[in-house]
């Protein structure tokens, strides 16, 4: 039989002459660091619903959903109407527009800590203004993060990212004594570190379900106690949904929970498909960045950017916030093929795997060692990644069905339960001689 890379070769002759050829332009030929995969990703033509294509002509079942952003999948008819719509008026302002207080009208009824928003144009640029805003609010410096928890690029924040978490994640990066970093779902380790940090601790910023880490959810009992801690001792709790937000129901998970964040970050499913981040926060603590009544001494700057705000993006927006919102059987199709994912997925593999996830987000870990669980990053890290390389790449060579090589799945209102059953057959084909 023909090895996967034999077949992928074979199959992506076209794709192969193109990297090639943007590695000539581009640092390892992409553009953003997990795009690639050996011996070199596929190059994407178009995209349409629950598909992805090639240059060559192959069609994917993707599960990527364009990093997980795409809840209605690809090229969604409500969102594309709408903005070929606004098209005609610009797609650039660079002032204030009508679309924006329109968008926050939406958000600021779903999500109560909203009471005053700011748009960026990236989920990196939201969590790096809100640790800036949780500093400038407190007067204290350190911020406490998770041990594997993503928040993106900034420099603030980009520590204990990758196993093992002590070791430094990059070159250029500036002192980092301000930033410790907490274990996941482990509320005893997680309070002795704040305790030893909490005459300075500016804020605490947690994904309730830790994304690029392995897709795991954090117990209530951990995130109520972070946050009666960090209240207590006058910092404050920030989450991070740019993930989690408009995923699972129609606002944030925190409030399901009953959390009392200070401020949310928001990205991926609010933007529609658009570049997008977003502040969301306590308007006693957002009232800092306001330059009408704060002059530079004594505010922190909440930026913006030149697309920031634009009338593309809040636009399109609106729209999948507007659809999710009349829609709102979407949540329960997605949940219940997450659901189905998940164990059917357990039983493929009889054992020898555990799958973490929440509603339509799921993410399959090899087990070694007698594990039989996975709760937080650590966890995840000591099972078969490389293993777990394999299974998603054999699928994308044989089955025609993409997950970014590693990383978890997200299943769209376009998938159905005849895409979960064909990821279980491909999946079983797998187990039988991995």
């Amino acid at each position: 039989m023909s090895s996967a890379v034999e077949i992928y070769k074979k199959k992506t002759r076209k794709s192969a002459k193109i990297f090639e050829k943007s590695k000539k332009y581009h640092v390892n030929g992409v553009s953003h660091n997990i795009r690639f995969f050996k011996p070199y990703p596929f190059v994407t033509r178009s995209a349409k619903g629950k598909t992805i294509s090639d240059v060559d002509g192959n069609k994917y079942t993707d599960y990527w959903m364009g990093h997980w952003s795409l809840i209605l999948g690809h090229a969604a008819p409500a969102v594309a109407s709408l903005v070929k719509k606004q098209l005609p008026s610009c797609w650039m302002h660079g002032t204030v527009n009508e679309m924006t207080v329109q968008f926050s009208d939406v958000i600021q009824g779903a999500v109560p800590v909203a009471e005053k928003i700011r748009y960026v144009s990236t989920g990196t640029e939201a969590t790096m203004y809100a640790v800036r805003t949780a500093r400038a609010f407190t007067g204290k410096k350190i911020i406490a993060k998770i041990d594997g928890g993503w928040h993106g690029y900034t420099t603030d924040l980009l520590k204990s990212v990758n196993w093992p978490f002590d070791q430094q994640e990059s070159l250029g990066l500036a002192d980092d004594s301000h930033i410790v970093s907490i274990p996941y779902n482990d509320l005893e380790k997680s309070i002795q570190i704040l305790q030893s940090v909490k005459d300075d601790l500016a804020g605490v910023i947690i994904e309730p379900v830790l994304g690029g880490a392995g897709c795991i959810p954090a117990t209530k009992e951990y995130l109520t106690g972070v946050q009666e801690f960090v209240h207590k001792n006058n910092a404050l709790f920030l989450l991070d949904e740019i993930v989690t937000g408009f995923r699972f129901s129609f606002g944030c998970l925190y409030h399901s929970m009953n959390l009392d964040p200070d401020i949310v970050t928001l990205g991926k499913i609010v933007g529609g498909g658009f570049p997008i981040g977003v502040i969301c926060g306590k308007e006693d603590i957002m009232k800092i960045s306001d330059t009408s009544t704060h002059t530079r001494f004594d505010r922190s700057y909440i930026g913006g950017g030149t697309f920031s705000a634009n009338p593309i993006t809040m636009t399109s927006g609106r729209a999948m916030l507007q659809f999710l919102k009349k829609n709102s059987g979407v949540y329960k199709k997605i949940g219940k093929l997450g659901d189905m994912a998940r164990k059917e997925l357990e039983k493929a593999f009889d054992g020898k795997v555990a799958t973490t996830g929440k509603g339509s987000l799921f993410m399959t870990h090899f087990l070694t060692g007698g594990m039989t669980e996975i709760r937080n990053a650590s966890d995840a890290a000591m099972c078969n990644t490389d293993l777990l390389h394999r299974y998603h790449f054999e699928m994308i060579a044989r089955d025609g069905i993409f997950f970014l090589p590693g990383k978890l799945g997200a299943i769209s209102h376009a998938h159905s339960r005849s895409d979960i059953r064909h990821l279980i057959q491909a999946s079983e084909r797998f187990a039988s001689h991995m």
